[in-house]
């Protein structure tokens, strides 16, 4: 689906369909709008439940400032207006009332972008406006001069977050990123001091270890093709579970002895689809097509464990916390998080990028998940089911031991329980 070919109504229900399904506004909160060339600005309407909004309830205000609709425009279109005319190189404008981030305006403080390399990327430098009235032409006044000083992500005083980007889909992109790290940030500070990267440590993430060697499939078997529905199908699930974001995570499977399929870089994960998905195939990649930055290191893991067919890499909230604060994981807290992930090793930050062999070495059928610092969780299995399966599961463990740390102390799995449980899945 080319995403930018959607009529700005449509545009603008999907993105805030995905805002409201995932937590980062409630049915009032929030608006979105595009900026057409003529100056016509499609815009969110006011006093419209987010949660059940259609195409036909979008409004668009002319250039000559006259109102098409059935509803008022929102009552921030001041603000977008006034964005607009700050920077004309804008496209689109994205406003939420995401918790996390309300948390951190709240404080005056900004997350940070820097603990892992895509958010960075996405996100750039995070300006911060000064509290004004709810739709006042003084709130407009100061979002839009922090979006003049060369912002693309502001965080509103006491308030929420306004991003812009040249379309709809960037717009968006960089709110969900900072959502991310806004709400990995809030988990992992109660772990210990958060680790950010450099921008020397950032630098590896922007080499093209993806270039790889083209070449042209002679076909497509109906093997690789039922594969390629499968990693969709997953794919889409673990966005709307929060397992993955729209620029974040990577999913692969092994087609046979030479070759599998991975996902792309620079695709919203949100609206993949079967034909975005690259070949590689002795280490070439499928003609006209860019595989995911993380594909040397899966191709790695492919060629040294031939049992494993799905490798994973993504960052997920409540596991990534760990990531970022380097803290050890205790799967031995229910039988399923032992059983499916056994011990989780931390892997260096950097290890992906300039020795994936190393990090190919430690996974296993018996080591099948990993941690790599301020970066992702790795997770492998003999199937797609299997490798998704302990996503979950490392995600869900992480989340119940967060959770934990406001009840009392853990108490593990040990001793002849601990015995009975290796013995008997072992």
């Amino acid at each position: 689906m080319h995403f930018s070919l959607l009529h700005p109504c449509d545009q603008l229900v999907a993105i805030l369909n995905r805002i409201y399904r995932n937590g980062m506004t409630t049915l009032s909160g929030g608006n979105l709008s595009i900026l057409e060339e003529n100056g016509d600005i499609w815009i969110t309407p006011a006093g419209v439940d987010k949660g059940t909004l259609l195409p036909q309830d979008i409004v668009c205000v002319r250039g000559d400032g006259t109102v098409d609709g059935p509803h008022r425009p929102s009552s921030e279109y001041p603000f977008h207006r006034a964005i607009y005319r700050k920077r004309p190189d804008l496209g689109a404008v994205v406003h939420a009332h995401a918790p996390a981030l309300i948390s951190f305006s709240i404080t005056r403080q900004v997350p940070a972008t820097n603990i892992i390399p895509q958010a960075r990327r996405i996100c750039g430098p995070v300006g911060c406006a000064p509290y004004a009235l709810p739709g006042s032409e003084k709130l407009g006044e100061n979002i839009a001069e922090t979006f003049g000083d060369g912002f693309n992500v502001v965080l509103l005083e006491n308030h929420g977050v306004a991003t812009g980007g040249p379309d709809l889909l960037t717009a968006f992109q960089r709110l969900e990123t900072l959502d991310f790290c806004a709400r990995t940030e809030l988990k992992a500070r109660g772990l210990g001091e958060v680790a950010t990267l450099t921008e020397t440590q950032l630098l590896p993430f922007d080499v093209q270890h993806n270039r790889l060697p083209e070449f042209t499939p002679d076909g497509h078997s109906s093997h690789e093709r039922s594969l390629r529905q499968q990693i969709v199908k997953t794919v889409h699930r673990a966005v709307e579970r929060y397992l993955m974001i729209s620029t974040e995570g990577t999913m692969s499977a092994r087609v046979d002895r030479t070759s599998f399929l991975i996902t792309p870089t620079g695709i919203d994960r949100g609206s993949l689809e079967i034909a975005d998905l690259v070949l590689i195939k002795d280490g070439q990649r499928e003609q006209k097509k860019l595989p995911s930055r993380s594909v040397r290191l899966h191709s790695a893991i492919y060629s040294a464990h031939p049992d494993i067919n799905c490798v994973i890499t993504a960052q997920s909230p409540h596991i990534l916390a760990y990531a970022i604060t380097r803290g050890a994981i205790d799967t031995r807290v229910i039988p399923e998080s032992y059983v499916l992930l056994r011990d989780i090793p931390i892997v260096s930050y950097g290890t992906q990028f300039k020795d994936p062999q190393q990090l190919a070495d430690i996974v296993s059928q018996n080591q099948p998940v990993a941690l790599i610092q301020n970066d992702a969780v790795l997770t492998t299995g003999s199937t797609i089911f299997q490798a998704f399966d302990r996503l979950e599961v490392a995600e869900s463990t992480a989340k119940v031991l967060l959770d934990t740390t406001n009840i009392g102390p853990i108490v593990p799995i040990a001793g002849q329980q601990l015995e009975d449980l290796e013995r008997t899945f072992f």
